[in-house]
């Protein structure tokens, strides 16, 4: 099975794909790993993304395609989830025409919808443990007393630079901006499946079990 999850920053993507990588066995394909592992791997393609990363510019799609296929070709899993691609239609496109290449196929997509004002209030809250990446969050989910991850045991406890309210609707403007057609061109393909973004975690996995077992 491989899904798209859509959802504007700090909906709880990362959250939910590590529950789906751990319960399902399945592949999180997130394009900035891909792109940083591509960077340091010293493969040809490693220098071409490199040299441009270098430079400041934007990796083409055809790069990050490329990097796709690389994965679905030699990484063993039961889907892939794929994590920050495709952004624009045209990417969406190039996907499709990947997968089917492949002999593969995209079998949901999973918008996680928000309040906007609510996620702000939630994210500028938020912090992640330095060591492992494990989110907390002031109000529904405050580190513990004890000062100690609880998945990792570290202590050490960071917060985004850019987790603060005009930073995040900036942000989020731009999500709208060039992900939104996103949810009408897969909508139309009958491929899409709403669930609340802003519930409760496990409340969250439940529904998206839900949608992907359907």
């Amino acid at each position: 099975m491989n899904i798209i999850r859509l959802g504007p920053p700090g909906a709880g993507k990362g959250t939910q794909a590590r529950h789906l990588v751990d319960a399902r066995g399945m592949v999180q394909l997130s394009t900035g790993d891909m792109l940083r592992e591509a960077k340091d791997s010293g493969t040809e393609m490693g220098k071409v993304v490199a040299e441009i990363m270098a430079r400041g510019e934007l990796v083409t799609d055809e790069i990050v395609i490329g990097l796709i296929r690389e994965k679905l070709e030699t990484v063993n899993g039961n889907g892939f989830i794929f994590d920050g691609f495709p952004r624009t239609l045209g990417q969406a496109d190039a996907l499709g025409s990947l997968l089917a290449e492949e002999g593969q196929s995209l079998d949901a997509v999973i918008e996680m919808e928000v309040d906007d004002d609510a996620l702000v209030q939630r994210i500028t809250a938020r912090s992640t443990c330095a060591n492992c990446g494990e989110v907390y969050n002031d109000i529904t989910k405050p580190v513990p007393a004890d000062g100690k991850c609880t998945a990792c045991g570290g202590t050490e406890f960071k917060r985004r630079a850019d987790d603060n309210e005009d930073s995040l609707k900036t942000r989020l403007m731009e999500y709208y901006k060039k992900t939104s057609p996103l949810i009408g061109y897969y909508y139309a393909k009958d491929m899409l499946t709403k669930v609340d973004g802003l519930g409760e975690i496990g409340e969250v996995q439940q529904a998206i079990s839900k949608a992907l077992d359907n």
